[in-house]
């Protein structure tokens, strides 16, 4: 799967996001519900959560109203594949939480699946920095988090439910993770924040862009929503410090002891001539070709390395069609995505231009899925829904006119 930051501001243009917005200012744009189906979706968070032996209690955590519930109270004591004790959530602890409105959250989740490394690489391959990626899950009237701001620039794209946003007039002056920021009381974001800028409902389909620094908190607005917010982190001005640095190794002048002190005048006007030589010559080497050369290439290398693994390509070869992770078989548009699930009583059917079309209720919950998406495949909805009739289903669907093609 490919995107490119075209892909995720559409139709808004690069240009005019990087003239107008890009470190200036948030901005929301709205999408269609299935623009983002292939990133994640109800389906996909579950095959996360299986892979149980990759979460810990830095990588999975719960919040209660804005309150983190100690890993230990859903996790137990475990041992990682590498031998290391760590606390593993429990399925029956989490969803005991969940039950009573805890959040969800997933860290570092952008090389765990092709959707969600899509929207990363989108964002770094327009230079934007290393984006790294954390899923939010939270349930109506229950906010995980006060108001804050995050040392990034955040992209929060929606892919289930709605969420209000409540961003703020307040900017921190740019932040970085270090803990004369992160060590910075509630109160003080609560002053700093300012008046209210604005509100954004967030839906399906939608991106928020904040500017690193902008105070924000949300809130879900449907009983379930789900939120990938990609944080991408730009190359900082003390980056050219450790590149300076290790140019500096190659200077006499930087390897020379530093003049003792024993409280003289003297003593102390040899350390002031000698800083005043050093910064000097750090003046000399921020305008050497070669460190600039050096500067201009980890800029533009600055991103998370993922993906790229073809070990039989290595080899001359091609993996076999077995291994492909393309849908077989013909594939069918969504042609009428404004279609809804009902219920009457004990009877299920889905609202379509030409009426409803009725169904039993697993038919109703593989139909929701289908319309998150903008094509589906039979072996698709087969692998997701193995009990159902696949081809009975997309066939009726295909009448009704909410699915078209091939």
């Amino acid at each position: 799967m490919k995107m490119t930051l075209q892909d995720l501001l559409a139709p808004i243009t690069p240009e005019r996001f990087f003239a107008e917005f890009h470190d200036r200012q948030p901005l929301h744009i709205e999408g269609h519900p299935a623009r983002f189906a292939e990133v994640l979706d109800w389906a996909g968070i579950n095959r996360l959560l299986d892979m149980s032996h990759i979460w810990t209690e830095t990588s999975f955590r719960l919040v209660l109203d804005s309150v983190p519930v100690p890993p230990s109270q859903y996790s137990v004591k475990a041992t990682s594949r590498d031998g290391a004790s760590v606390l593993q959530p429990v399925a029956q602890k989490v969803q005991d939480w969940v039950r009573r409105g805890a959040s969800v959250v997933m860290n570092d989740v952008d090389s765990l699946t092709p959707g969600l490394a899509a929207v990363s690489d989108a964002l770094e391959g327009a230079g934007l920095g290393k984006a790294q990626a954390n899923v939010y899950i939270s349930f109506q009237q229950h906010k995980a988090f006060h108001s804050h701001y995050d040392t990034h620039d955040v992209w929060a794209v929606q892919v289930e439910g709605e969420k209000t946003w409540n961003i703020w007039e307040g900017r921190a002056d740019y932040p970085i993770p270090h803990p004369i920021f992160r060590g910075q009381k509630q109160d003080h974001h609560d002053r700093a924040k300012g008046a209210l800028r604005g509100q954004v409902l967030l839906k399906k389909g939608d991106i928020l862009y904040l500017p690193r620094g902008w105070y924000h908190d949300a809130l879900a607005e449907a009983p379930n929503s789900v939120h990938i917010a990609y944080g991408v982190h730009a190359p900082l001005g003390m980056d050219v410090l450790n590149i300076l640095s290790e140019r500096a190794i190659y200077d006499t002048e930087f390897r020379k002891p530093l003049p003792r002190q024993d409280g003289s005048a003297a003593a102390k006007y040899a350390l002031s001539q000698q800083l005043a030589a050093l910064g000097a010559r750090l003046t000399d080497l921020a305008k050497d070709p070669k460190v600039l050369e050096v500067l201009e290439g980890f800029i533009r290398d600055y991103r998370f390395q993922r993906g790229g693994f073809d070990l039989l390509a290595a080899r001359g070869g091609a993996p076999p069609a077995a291994m492909d992770a393309t849908p077989t078989g013909p594939r069918f548009r969504v042609a009428e995505p404004g279609a809804k699930p009902v219920r009457r009583g004990n009877d299920f059917g889905l609202r379509t231009a030409g009426g409803v079309v009725p169904l039993s209720f697993g038919e109703v919950e593989a139909t929701a899925w289908i319309l998150a998406r903008p094509v589906v495949a039979e072996s698709e909805l087969a692998a997701a829904w193995p009990g159902l009739d696949a081809p009975a289903l997309i066939a009726r669907l295909r009448k009704a006119g909410v699915l078209a093609g091939p």
